[in-house]
């Protein structure tokens, strides 16, 4: 038995015009659309339950292409910093929660952003110090590619000022050559190693809540990459599966597979999109540089404030080619981090010298900082790029001082991308951003900060349509899961995932999107979220 779906404007996303005014749904999938009347008269006897969308703006159900879904739930039930303005206010933040913990335990934090700070300057392992001088202290940046310890921390992980940093990270030292305890990309994995492995439990939990939370703002599903971080492949991997299936917590999720842990999803039985309508395996995944917050983005110029740094190679021109070609080996796609245009570059490289094998889409991800001859590269290839809207947000305007002012031509270039036709995906890249959608539509529409009170607009010629920005986060997204002809749309056969929006998004005037919420998270048919 099945239910009809009625009483708003629905858009199929077909085209920009498409609208039908009912949904017939019968066993997690689109039946039939078309006038409500006609579904009635054809399909009676097959409806079961009648759902009135009151006046609400129903689309293809949102997935977000860049998520870390259980870090994502980590913020949700810990120690969270994204939201303080000021050192003060962070240190003050780990000094309360400091004294809720056991001797010697680890104080975790997410999420500091010196670049919200009145006054941007780093902590230091000795403000720690002075916080807890027993308990190890962790705090990681929101870019997750640089972190911050105390003294305690770096001794648990021996690193000291004779420590050799390892290719592809950095120990920053003071002008007197002692560890500041800021470590960035590779240098991270010392105390990466040191932290005891979570348990089950914990895991668990924290992707309970991230999904629920999902749920609220129209997200049927996420393209998410978490298997090298809570103790191995294996643990986490039963974490999916016991949430997702045994449990019966619908959502939709299309796993990256860190290359740390390639061997163990092969060995598994793995390969490309085996799984299930809900766990699904996808590309491999490689850090090609790391991020412009610590100027750890890898650059073929100096970054403007910083003359001389240039940024990081995680892995060396030749190193990047063989991760891909392992790859190729197990027959898979490749999903690349790239934010600055050298580590693109050396993305391009490495997926010209190896070719795809067999199905599948590259993808690069993030993409921010990019040159025309990269552009017109890319169009030649089977890959995609899977962008994060909502960072304009964030990173205008003091990424116009990092870079220079004529350096920014190719920079969040994402209309320069379509128009060459070039698939985007959308994505938030949680917990480093906000998850919701319709903040990186908003972006991408306006190019504006959103809690600028002046609204600044940054490079209004690359401002995309309200379509386009809606069809990064549906039909975009399923094209880089390869899920294109039965995700993404609103049309007979294809999977009945559905958002409900409270507000008609497509005739607002863009500043409103704001405004807009979910008021209904469809997935599979079923009702998950319903807005009070």
């Amino acid at each position: 038995m099945g239910k009809l779906w009625y009483g708003g404007t629905i858009y199929t996303l077909e085209n920009e015009e498409k609208v039908v005014e009912a949904i017939f749904t019968e066993g997690g999938r689109i039946v039939k659309t078309g006038e409500k009347e006609k579904l009635e008269e054809s399909f009676n006897e097959r409806i079961s339950e009648r759902v009135d969308l009151k006046g609400g703006t129903m689309i293809p159900g949102f997935v977000d292409s860049h998520i870390h879904l259980i870090g994502h739930g980590e913020t949700l039930i810990r120690l969270d910093l994204t939201n303080m303005n000021s050192k003060e206010e962070v240190l003050a933040a780990v000094e309360e929660y400091a004294n809720q913990v056991n001797h010697g335990e680890w104080i975790i934090g997410e999420g500091w952003n010196e670049n919200r700070w009145v006054s941007p300057e780093q902590i230091h392992r000795k403000e720690l110090d002075k916080i807890s001088p027993e308990n190890p202290v962790l705090l990681k940046r929101i870019c997750r590619h640089a972190m911050v310890v105390n003294t305690r921390a770096l001794e648990l992980a021996r690193v000291s000022e004779d420590t050799v940093c390892p290719p592809g990270g950095i120990i920053e030292h003071d002008l007197t050559g002692n560890i500041t305890g800021m470590l960035k990309d590779k240098a991270q994995d010392f105390i990466n190693t040191m932290v005891p492995v979570v348990s089950e439990e914990y895991l668990q939990l924290a992707m309970k809540a991230s999904i629920k939370d999902l749920y609220q703002f129209g997200i049927t599903g996420v393209h998410t990459e978490d298997l090298n971080y809570y103790g191995g492949f294996h643990s986490t991997y039963k974490v999916f599966t016991k949430v997702i299936m045994d449990e019966g917590l619908k959502f939709r999720t299309h796993l990256l597979v860190h290359h740390g842990v390639i061997d163990d999803m092969v060995c598994e039985g793995g390969v490309f999109l085996s799984g299930n309508e809900w766990i699904e395996f996808g590309a491999m995944k490689i850090f090609a540089d790391g991020a412009l917050g610590g100027r750890t983005a890898l650059l073929s110029y100096p970054y403007r404030d910083a003359l001389g740094t240039f940024g990081v190679a995680i892995f060396s021109q030749e190193e990047l080619n063989t991760l891909v070609a392992k790859a190729r080996q197990y027959k898979l796609p490749v999903a690349i981090h790239a934010i600055g245009d050298l580590a693109f570059e050396y993305a391009l490289n490495a997926i010209e010298a190896h070719p795809i094998v067999g199905k599948g889409r590259d993808r690069i991800i993030h993409a921010q900082v990019l040159r025309l001859d990269l552009i017109d590269r890319a169009k030649t290839l089977p890959v995609l790029f899977d962008i994060q809207p909502v960072f304009l947000a964030s990173d205008f305007p003091w990424v116009i001082d990092r870079l220079g002012e004529d350096k920014m031509e190719y920079c969040y270039a994402w209309k320069t991308l379509v128009n060459e036709g070039l698939i985007c995906a959308g994505g938030s890249d949680a917990p480093i951003e906000l998850p919701d959608p319709l903040l990186g539509i908003h972006a991408a529409v306006t190019r504006t900060n959103r809690n600028d009170p002046f609204g600044i607009v940054y490079g209004k010629e690359e401002a995309l349509t309200v379509y386009e920005a809606v069809c990064l986060y549906t039909k975009g997204s399923a094209y880089a899961a390869c899920h294109e002809n039965e995700r993404g749309m609103i049309k007979e056969g294809f999977l009945a995932d559905f958002t409900v929006l409270n507000q008609n998004i497509f005739t607002l005037l863009p500043a409103k999107i704001l405004t807009v919420n979910a008021s209904m998270t469809v997935i599979g048919g079923d009702i998950v979220y319903e807005q009070k």
